[in-house]
This record gives structure tokens, sequence and C-alpha cells, in this order.
């Protein structure tokens, strides 16, 4: 047995097809994530930063030191699936962030100041260096002459 769907009017006369077009409500929700998760990155730098004794000092904290190497390494992978992407964007960022701990250490001049500072500032790096590959790629690549 066979079922069809069954298409009901919209009031403008048209079919109601909100599910399948991907417009209607909650259907584009990255903006407000990424939004969201720049919001919480940025109140984990300022508490962190500021030395503020708040219970959220912490897990915001982790969100910014996680997300912000994460975000710059993912940028750079853009060939790879999207749960594979995300993947080795956490993996990556947990090295970066060991890598720091491990440097500040053997330094003698870990603080939670410093690191999260040293973590900002490596990730920024990566995403700069990541921007400035492609924009070097994009002036080297030849330019069709379509003269139709």
């Amino acid at each position: 047995m066979q079922t069809s769907r069954i298409e009901t009017p919209s009031p403008d006369g048209g079919t109601d097809d909100a599910e399948w077009d991907g417009t209607g409500p909650g259907r584009d929700l990255s903006p407000l994530v990424a939004g969201a998760a720049t919001a919480v990155g940025t109140v984990g730098a300022l508490l962190t930063l500021t030395g503020t004794d708040s219970p959220l000092r912490g897990p915001c904290t982790l969100f910014l030191l996680l997300a912000a190497p994460a975000a710059a390494i993912g940028s750079g992978l853009r060939g790879l699936e999207p749960f594979g992407r995300a993947i080795a964007a956490l993996a990556g960022a947990v090295v970066l962030n060991m890598l720091v701990a491990q440097g500040m250490l053997a330094a003698h001049r870990w603080s939670v100041r410093g690191g999260a500072v040293a973590v900002m500032c490596l990730s920024l790096l990566v995403f700069l260096s990541v921007r400035a590959g492609r924009t070097v790629r994009s002036r080297n690549r030849p330019k069709s002459d379509n003269t139709d």
C-alpha cells in the first residue's frame, strides 16, 4: 500500500511547503548559535582577564579555551564533512591547549590569565594564517576569460 502526502492550502492560495523549502521558524539556527557561542566566549574572556569571582568564570573560560582554537582550526578544514571537521577541530583545540600549558609550565610562567591570552593569540594567528593562505591561493588562481 502506498501513501501520499495531502497538501493543505495556505491562506495565500499556495500549498504549505515550509518544511520542504527550508523556510519557516527554526530552519536556520546557525547564526543564532554562532552569536550565542561568541557571547559565551566573550563573557569567558572578560571574566578571566578581569579576575572576577563568579560561578560562571570556570565554564565560560573552559568554553573559550575549547571554542576559540576549534573555530580557528575548523576554518581551515573546509574539505571535510561537518562531523569529521568538528572532531578534528576539537582534537586540535585540545592539543593546542596542552601545548600552551606544557610550554608555560616548562618555563615556570603558568597563570590562568597568561594561558587564556596565549590560547587566544595562537587561535588568532591560526585563523589569520588560514585567511592569508586563501587570499594567496585565490590570487594565484588562473582567471578564465569567458568572452561569449
